[in-house]
């Protein structure tokens, strides 16, 4: 039983041997254990998190509540979930939600999970979009940035535009869920800018794909992520390249374009950047300390 969460004894079934009995807080700090020996990088987080869902609960409650036992049904459920975390299974594709800004969004395996670090350029973006402006968001993906940014911004109105027909239902689910940014927020099929080619906006932000094909090797938890979303190509910069290219045609004079890129890559991106006639360069770092957001200006 090495291979399965420590939420029970592990002991062979015995109709004669007397159930272990075991606390919330036993199995919130097995799990946690357990989570961490299989790589985890937040086991104590994933844990809480998982053992909330299965249980129905706050995450406060896990400690109002620790000493409760847990039924045999619900040590169950802890166990099903926190086993296909140690699969690396992402958190908030196993409990189909992900908190991102102030918002509470549907995940699915057909999208990103957002990641904290591209709260980064929400904040850019938010900060610094004019009053009144227009956004569009290359490959919205759950649609994570579109509505955090209208939900800070209400000022603003943000397209969101997505190639993959299934990331696309999920974005539309996410804003049916928020209606109250129906008005200020449209989401299109489109392949990179073609849909809104004709148009022209104050702002380009967007978290492109930026990784390798190694890179899915090098991290296993990302197999369960769509490819599509992750992998630029050989170089890893090839969508950033396309990004600023179509910015170039859909940004109004004096427009902001905002990008999420991978470690190691602020610099070459902003190189990109005052190739394609862009001004004013600069990087915004996530709580890592990582140039994570790579900001300019349309001449």
């Amino acid at each position: 039983m090495s291979d399965e969460p420590r939420v029970s004894s592990g002991s062979a079934p015995d109709s004669r041997a007397t159930p272990e009995i075991l606390t919330i807080a036993e199995v919130v700090q097995r799990s946690a254990k357990w989570l961490g020996d299989k790589g985890s990088d937040t086991p104590r987080l994933d844990a809480d998190i998982l053992i909330g869902h299965a249980l129905g609960l706050e995450r406060i409650a896990l400690y109002t509540e620790g000493e409760r036992p847990l039924t045999p049904d619900e040590l169950a459920a802890c166990r099903a979930l926190i086993a296909r975390r140690g699969e690396m299974v992402p958190v908030a594709h196993i409990t189909g939600r992900r908190a991102f800004g102030r918002l509470n969004l549907e995940v699915t395996p057909d999208v990103l999970s957002p990641r904290p670090d591209t709260e980064v350029i929400v904040d850019v973006v938010v900060e610094m979009a004019p009053q009144g402006g227009r956004v569009v968001d290359w490959g919205t993906g759950s649609g994570a940035i579109a509505l955090a940014v209208a939900d800070l911004r209400p000022d603003l109105n943000v397209t969101g535009l997505e190639r993959s027909p299934r990331a696309l239902v999920v974005a539309e689910r996410n804003l049916a869920a928020n209606p109250s940014l129906a008005e200020r927020v449209r989401l299109l099929a489109s392949d990179g800018m073609t849909a809104v080619a004709d148009e022209r906006f104050d702002v380009v932000v967007s978290n492109p794909p930026y990784l390798v094909p190694a890179d899915l090797e090098r991290f296993p938890a990302l197999r369960h992520e769509p490819a599509e979303a992750l992998v630029s190509g050989p170089v890893g910069t090839e969508d950033l390249e396309r990004v600023i290219s179509e910015a170039v045609g859909v940004l109004s004079p004096g427009g902001l374009i905002v990008l999420e890129v991978g470690q190691g890559q602020a610099s070459a991106v902003e190189q990109m950047l005052v190739g394609s006639g862009f001004t004013d360069s600069g990087t915004r770092a996530d709580l890592a300390g990582i140039a994570r957001a790579v900001i300019a200006r349309r001449a």
